[in-house]
């Protein structure tokens, strides 16, 4: 029987289970208030609905969007889509359920109202007391019904138990929605929410009874209902395109078709909006809002992946949607829409926003047709957002370029994720617009006026994302600008505009410098929230609030903290670049204006002079970090840093390496580390694909280091190396002639076979390592094509290896990455230079060869149809 630790990893391993489970749940709590109100005829209301809406937050959003994270982490792109969807679907579901329990249609909305404002307040708005709660809903529960009905399909290509769970999602969000208009209907929601409650249980139990035994007990899973190779031909050389950059990002599933998904809900809720279904956008800035911060999670996996440019987009449009959201909550409930025409006129952030989605355009120009489409419909969407254009036009305009975002971003995800499981190109998406030489060509124009561009160290390459760090302060500075007579309005409208994408977006972005554990990368943006969330605090909020320079002491206290601050951050960006220096000094300027409006003597002119400078910064640095970082060179130049670490000219002596070090060249290399394994050390090791960490099977305690070494999670079993088939074949194992020959067709290579497990393995030489390698009942086998692996294999008998990398980060490719990473925690490092490949073996199982079949559990450097080519062959020569 599993132990309490090894049960709880099941839950890591199948993050399936939590993600049915909350599914199954959260139907069933709507399932037990749609037959009580059907029973009795009173419909839920007050803390009923309050107390279901939390309990739908906790259960169906936050441990669904644990699923989500997990799935992501597993290499699983439906599943990681579809659990966050659904995350934030039930998230903003139990949202809506408070806020009817928080505002009941009993409540006088006249006596309310007058309590918030007086009657002779400009800010009055009487539907903040009766939001339109079942018109807002229906905006979302139809929104997400497309995106079910998608994930339903997809789902069908992986199993047959997700389609039942996600397609009774869809027909119960449509019955939902009509039941907010007609009571009948919530009872065959009912029914449809006990579909998705049995479902999800059958389903949650088949998942982790296969992660307790490691093998499909229950059927379900395992078996797609169609293949999905069946809804197109690939496309040669897209999908060769596509099949290298997977090389490259194995770690993580792929979040483009969640980005999409969520550039898919929040217009439409705003195209609902704009027509003039929703008469306030009180529970659509809350739907808005959750599906906005679910964005952010494709944004921080692509960053995860090394894909700066989707990581820019994806946080770029959550910044969008966000500040969008809450302007219309500030202009709908707050103040009144008509009197807000003249601090509308004097906005200017939007720009910022057109800006960068005319750089996202031209980055685009070297993918294919849908981004570029998308891209450009985005950039329609700041245009039609601007603030100087009237309220009569702005409406509709921006209503109908949300309709149309909405119908590709829908097709976005669908392409975007059926190609992502099937790993080609079946759905189209257009071609390639511009070559990537003719793009670095473009941009290259200005630096290659007086120097050539040179490929970046390796260290500067997608660590701290510097273009969302420009972003965000660049949309923060240029909303902040105003003239001395400022309306009211403008400072209610003007809160959201600097404080989500100054404050908080910038947290994020300092979240993402801590990741990679860059030095100094989250201290700029940390400041910098700080700073932003400050001055909105007082400049904006504090007039509303009637904060005057007589109290505004602790503010000049910090104003000076800040000044203090900045010097520091000056020298820090005096390390890095010319851009970043030119950046902080800027912010100095603009810190002592914030100082001196404390003290009530602010120069205007030089404050919006500063800041609008500022914002050409920002912007310039958006677009030269975005476009380095994506081609790896220095095609815009950001200049020098002025200021450059050097070390003691006494200590030339190069520190000591962490572990031991060998040459692959020398045969005493070879023999230091054979060493090292016999006495049960763990060692990095080249392959013929990448780095390894290796440990002798005759030390099974070695392989649990390997474990604590990499954070490996325990259930994940690690597989063993010998150096060719001989070895193998002198211990006699009960293969079938079939697997035989195809084993002789792929070893040695880039291959690793899944195969049962026996007392064979002893005779190998396994013996004392058995229950550290494998599964219960499978053991997986490498034969690397490397001359120098063979070798020490001959010399140490077999070894267990697995990747030499941090789990869930990207694999070793070269020796230094090793040493840099592991060297510490390892005994030594066998030198071997730049690996063969950019990503490990590919995984088949040949568990049902006999059967005449095998299944590809993870494509690597060998392509998965040469091996099915591979297999087919060598089984019809068998018959």
């Amino acid at each position: 029987m599993a132990s309490a630790d090894e049960f709880a990893a099941m839950f890591y391993g199948e993050p399936g289970v939590l993600g049915l489970l909350a599914n199954g749940i959260s139907a069933f709590l709507v399932l037990l208030q749609n037959f009580n109100g059907a029973q009795t005829g009173v419909p839920s209301q007050g803390v009923e609905h309050i107390l279901a809406g939390v309990q739908l937050i906790l259960i169906g959003g936050v441990t669904q969007l644990l699923a989500g994270l997990l799935s992501f982490r597993k290499y699983d792109h439906l599943s990681g889509t579809s659990f966050i969807a659904f995350a934030a679907l039930w998230g903003s579901y139990g949202s809506t359920r408070i806020v009817l329990g928080a505002f009941p249609p009993s409540i006088n909305s006249t006596n309310t109202t007058d309590q918030l404002y007086p009657a002779n307040s400009t800010f009055r708005n009487t539907e903040l007391a009766t939001p339109p709660i079942g018109q807002s809903a229906i905006a979302g529960l139809i929104a997400y019904i497309s995106i079910s009905f998608i994930l339903s399909f997809c789902s069908a290509t992986v199993n047959y138990i997700m389609p039942f769970v996600f397609g009774a999602i869809t027909l119960t969000l449509i019955f939902e929605a009509v039941g907010l208009v007609g009571g009948w209907a919530l009872v065959v929601s009912g029914v449809l929410e006990l579909v998705i409650l049995m479902c999800g249980l059958y389903g949650a139990a088949a998942l982790l009874l296969k992660g307790v035994t490691q093998r499909y007990i229950l059927k379900g899973f395992g078996t797609p209902l169609f293949d999905v190779l069946l809804l197109g031909k690939a496309n040669n050389s897209n999908s060769q395109k596509l099949g290298e950059e997977k090389k490259k990002n194995t770690q993580y599933a792929e979040p483009m078709a969640l980005g999409y998904l969520c550039d898919t809900i929040s217009p439409f809720i705003f195209a609902f909006f704009c027509f003039g279904y929703l008469p306030s956008f009180f529970v659509g800035t809350i739907w808005v809002t959750i599906n906005a911060f679910s964005q952010l999670f494709s944004s921080y996996y692509a960053y995860l992946r090394k894909d700066v440019y989707h990581t820019t987009k994806f946080c770029l449009h959550s910044t969008y949607w966000l500040v969008k959201s809450w302007e219309e909550f500030v202009l709908s409930v707050l103040i009144d829409r008509e009197g807000a025409v003249s601090g509308r006129e004097r906005m200017v952030g939007d720009w910022f926003f057109l800006a960068t989605a005319i750089v996202l355009c031209l980055m685009s120009l070297n993918m294919d047709v849908l981004e570029v489409a998308h891209n450009l419909l985005f950039l329609l969407l700041t245009v039609s957002t601007i603030s100087q254009i009237p309220l009569g036009g702005y409406y509709i305009f921006f209503g109908v370029i949300c309709s149309l975002f909405t119908a590709l971003s829908l097709y976005g995800t669908f392409a975007r994720l059926i190609n992502s499981i099937g790993e080609k190109t079946l759905i189209p998406v257009g071609v390639q617009p511009l070559s990537t030489e003719k793009l670095q060509d473009v941009l290259g124009l200005i630096k290659r006026c007086w120097v050539k561009p040179q490929d970046l160290p390796r260290s500067t390459v997608t660590q701290l994302p510097d273009a969302l760090f420009y972003v965000t302060n660049g949309i923060a500075a240029l909303s902040a600008i105003h003239s001395q007579d400022v309306h009211p309005t403008f400072l209610h409208l003007t809160i959201p505009w600097v404080l989500i994408p100054g404050a908080i977006i910038q947290v994020y972005v300092s979240r993402l410098g801590i990741q990679k554990g860059r030095r100094f990368g989250p201290i700029i943006p940390s400041c910098y929230a700080a700073i932003w969330a400050t001055w909105t605090w007082y400049r904006f909020a504090g007039v509303l609030l009637g904060i005057s320079t007589d109290f505004a002491g602790g503010f000049t206290a910090g104003a000076v903290a800040f000044l203090v601050l900045n010097g520091f951050l000056m020298l820090i960006g005096a390390y890095v670049n010319v851009v970043l220096l030119l950046l902080t000094l800027v912010m100095e300027v603009i810190v002592v204006c914030f100082l001196l409006s404390t003290l009530g003597r602010l120069p205007y002119q030089l404050e919006i002079a500063m800041l609008a400078i500022f914002s050409l910064i920002c912007l310039y640095g958006t677009l030269a970090s975005l476009a380095n970082s994506i081609f790896t060179k220095e095609l815009l130049p950001l200049g020098p840093p002025l200021l450059k670490a050097t070390q003691e000219k006494a200590d030339k002596t190069p520190p000591p390496p962490p572990c031991s070090i060998a040459t692959s060249r020398k045969t005493s290399g070879l023999l230091s580390i054979s060493k090292l394994l016999d006495a049960g050390g763990v060692c990095g090791i080249p392959t013929d694909t990448v780095y390894a960490l290796a440990a002798s099977c005759k030390h099974p305690q070695a392989i649990e280091k390997i474990y604590n070494i990499k954070d490996r999670p325990q259930e994940k079993p690690i597989c063993i190396c010998i150096s060719n088939l001989e070895q193998l074949s002198t211990a006699k194992p009960p293969f079938s002639p079939l697997l035989w020959e195809f084993m002789r067709n792929v070893y040695p290579g880039g291959i690793s076979c899944i195969v049962k497990k026996g007392e064979w393995l002893n005779k190998l030489g396994v013996g004392p390592a058995y229950d550290r390698v494998g599964t219960k009942e499978s053991i997986m086998i490498r034969v690397p094509d490397h001359t120098v692996t063979a070798h020490l294999c001959n010399m140490t008998g077999p070894l267990a290896i697995t990747s030499a990398n941090p789990s869930g980060e990207p694999d070793s490719t070269h020796h230094d990455m090793v040493i840099t990473r592991l060297g510490h925690k390892i005994s030594g490092v066998l030198c071997d230079g730049e690996s063969n490949e950019a990503v490990g073996s590919t995984v088949v199982n040949c568990l049902k060869i006999d059967e005449g079949t095998i299944t590809i559990i993870r494509e690597g450097c060998f392509p998965a149809a040469q091996v099915r080519h591979i297999f087919e062959k060598v089984k019809n020569s068998m018959e």
